[in-house]
């Protein structure tokens, strides 16, 4: 599994990420084939369509990011990522502390961008 530092090293991976993916989206794409709406950014045809979206997991004493490879099989966790402390701290205070799995809010997403990318 990578961390921060060996994902910026795998560009096909990062060029690859659907930077707004949500969680949410994900499962309806994926697991909910009836429930799909043509007309959106995203079709999937067949097993062979994916998506690489974050998610911000706080079921642990302290939340991580994983990168998530889901197509209509499975999700595999491709990398897992720390959140600096002030990031951290601010979204758990947004979610009210709350225990589940989320999407990338603009701080988190943003960090991420400038970590990988550089933007």
């Amino acid at each position: 599994m990578h961390d921060l530092q060996s994902l910026r090293k795998e560009r096909a991976l990062l060029n690859d990420i659907s930077w707004d993916m949500t969680p949410e989206e994900a499962v309806r794409l994926y697991l909910e084939w009836g429930n799909n709406w043509a007309g959106g950014n995203y079709v999937i045809r067949g097993k062979n369509d994916y998506s690489l979206y974050f998610v911000i997991n706080t079921w642990e004493a302290t939340p991580v990011v994983f990168l998530v490879r889901r197509n209509s099989d499975a999700a595999e966790e491709l990398a897992k990522l720390s959140l600096p402390t002030p990031l951290e701290e601010k979204f758990m205070a947004s979610i009210g502390h709350n225990k589940g799995v989320y999407a990338l809010d603009k701080d988190i997403k943003a960090w991420l961008q400038k970590e990988l990318l550089g933007e």
